[in-house]
């Protein structure tokens, strides 16, 4: 693949691995900022290569992925070190998820609180082939597991989250009569 062809591809993909790398970064901005951006420079830098042996956004999303997967080591390390120094000046702040606030003060509270309820797993999954249209078998590659695994985390996932929001819609139903 040219540069220039490479330079297309990632630009027609950008709000596709935009959400991806949001998603891959439990919706912190700042960090899929980063992320994205990290993995851009992989790709460019040609430190990441594009063999051909999958679709090219499905070999992008597993670059995202595999970077999210290293900044969340990298700041988790350096994340326990300031919690420890807080601790030690008394000084422990709550952390600040403004965006995972905002999401669930909208109308897709419910949503937003049932997919947090699932593992890591059925969410990359049921994100991957809902908001990035990737098929199962690319959901897969990008997981990085196996097809029947991949499977069974999307079925799964289906089924508690129609669960957990028919609860959740039961629940806010007034009671008849009243």
């Amino acid at each position: 693949m040219t540069p220039t062809e490479l330079e297309a591809q990632l630009r027609w993909l950008h709000k596709e691995s935009w959400g991806w790398a949001l998603q891959c970064c439990g919706r912190v901005e700042p960090d899929a900022e980063d992320v994205l951006q990290t993995a851009y420079l992989k790709v460019v830098s040609g430190s990441a290569r594009f063999a051909g042996r999958s679709a090219f956004k499905t070999w992008l999303f597993g670059v995202i992925r595999r970077t999210a997967l290293e900044h969340h080591r990298r700041t988790k390390s350096l994340d326990r070190r300031a919690e420890r120094f807080a601790a030690e000046e008394g000084r422990i702040e709550a952390p600040d998820h403004p965006e995972r606030d905002l999401l669930r003060a909208e109308d897709g509270r419910a949503l937003a609180a049932a997919l947090e309820l699932l593992s890591e797993r059925q969410r990359e999954v049921l994100h991957l082939v809902f908001y990035q249209d990737l098929t199962i078998a690319e959901a897969a590659e990008v997981m990085e597991v196996g097809l029947g695994s991949a499977r069974t985390h999307y079925e799964r996932g289906k089924a508690r989250l129609r669960t957990l929001l028919q609860e959740n819609e039961a629940h806010e139903r007034p009671a008849a009569g009243q």
